[in-house]
């Protein structure tokens, strides 16, 4: 699998309404929340850059006490498989996980992504040609993320992902990321 370079007119038509059929076609427990007022306080806001496609996004996706729908889509879409371009639903607590995350450090640059949804394909594929790729990763699920937070020390970043003790967390500091998934607490690395 090669990730491809150049890109048509029609690749990012097709994108685009990938992300848009995520916003529309979720699965009912998702649509509920997505649409029930949460609590009201602060508007939450992330900015995220992708490796991979080189895309940013500085995005507020929740205020008034609701996620706002367009603008999950275009995190999706952020967030897609960068090996082969789908877009999956992104589970809303680990958007929320990460913007806590950021939060706690007081960082406003943008969260590194290395990666996000994975599709099975790319996941196979990833498995057989290196290590530490599980075989039923929550990255299949959208509920798991590859980070790391400029300005701020992965160890640190570790450290508090731990703390936080809402999924899963695994340290690679030679591959400079920190994974968090929504999955069972747990720790690896």
């Amino acid at each position: 699998m090669r990730r491809a370079t150049h890109k048509t007119r029609r690749d990012f038509l097709g994108l685009g309404l990938a992300a848009a059929a995520c916003t529309l076609v979720t699965t009912p427990a998702f649509a509920a929340r997505l649409a029930r007022p949460v609590a009201t306080g602060p508007a939450r806001a992330l900015s995220f850059y992708n490796l991979h496609t080189d895309e940013k996004l500085d995005i507020t996706y929740w205020r008034d006490g609701q996620y706002d729908r367009a603008a999950w889509g275009r995190i999706n879409h952020i967030l897609r498989d960068h090996y082969s371009g789908d877009v999956h639903v992104m589970d809303l607590r680990l958007i929320d996980l990460v913007h806590d995350l950021r939060a706690h450090f007081g960082n406003d640059r943008p969260v590194d992504i290395i990666s996000g949804y994975r599709s099975p394909a790319t996941n196979r594929f990833l498995r057989r040609e290196t290590t530490g790729v599980a075989k039923n990763s929550y990255h299949m699920r959208g509920m798991a993320m590859d980070i790391r937070f400029g300005g701020t020390p992965l160890p640190r970043l570790h450290s508090e992902a731990l703390a936080l003790r809402r999924g899963g967390v695994g340290y690679y500091p030679s591959s400079d990321f920190v994974h968090v998934d929504v999955g069972p607490v747990r720790r690896w690395g």
